[in-house]
């Protein structure tokens, strides 16, 4: 129980200075040591979906109090099985909060790391791809200056998730394909991602 509780701390603290893969890899491993993996346990999965839900699909971004509860309480419970994905979920989130909170650039390997991490992870446990890792992850290859593996990214998760308005926004970026366009602009024009990327 301590050193889960030890490994938790890490991970939080990790997200600070985290520079290369192997110490991201390092990290996960002490993480995964101790969690208990049961891929019928759907907890964490459904989790990411919700926070994807609310955060992402929605018309605005504001994730809810009852959200951001579920998550607390399932992070601070020893007991909750796949808690390696969720830590790793929540890392990835504390890096890009802070960043953004500092107004400085993510940085790109620790992004494509960890994204790789838990897309790699989430399909060993779950055998599916929750919708917020294709997104997150195409983000990541982005930032790191992997435009086309981006692309294939957007590509290969619409083809799993054709109803996700970001995957939709990225893909209608990526291509300016008209038929995408239009329907972002009829069914989906208030939410937030079309708005900010301008699509009229």
């Amino acid at each position: 129980m301590k050193n889960l509780i030890l490994a938790i701390f890490l991970c939080f603290s990790f997200t600070a200075f985290a520079q290369s893969s192997l110490q991201i890899k390092e990290t996960f491993q002490k993480i995964k040591s101790q969690s208990s993996i049961d891929s019928n346990d759907k907890t964490v999965y459904d989790l990411m979906d919700e926070f994807y839900q609310k955060s992402l699909q929605a018309d605005d971004d504001e994730i809810t109090p009852e959200t951001i509860h579920k998550i607390e309480k399932a992070a601070s419970d020893p007991n909750t099985k796949n808690l390696h994905l969720l830590f790793l979920f929540l890392m990835y989130q504390q890096h890009i909060s802070q960043t953004v909170m500092a107004g400085k650039a993510a940085n790109p390997e620790f992004q494509m790391e960890t994204m790789n991490l838990l897309e790699n992870e989430t399909k060993n446990v779950y055998g599916k791809i929750p919708a917020i890792i294709y997104i997150y992850k195409a983000e990541a290859l982005d930032s790191g200056q992997k435009k086309e593996e981006a692309k294939i990214m957007v590509a290969n998760g619409l083809k799993e998730y054709p109803d996700s308005i970001p995957l939709k926004v990225y893909s209608y970026l990526n291509t300016k394909d008209e038929v995408l366009k239009k329907d972002l602009i009829k069914n989906h024009a208030s939410h937030w991602m079309v708005q900010q990327f301008g699509i009229q």
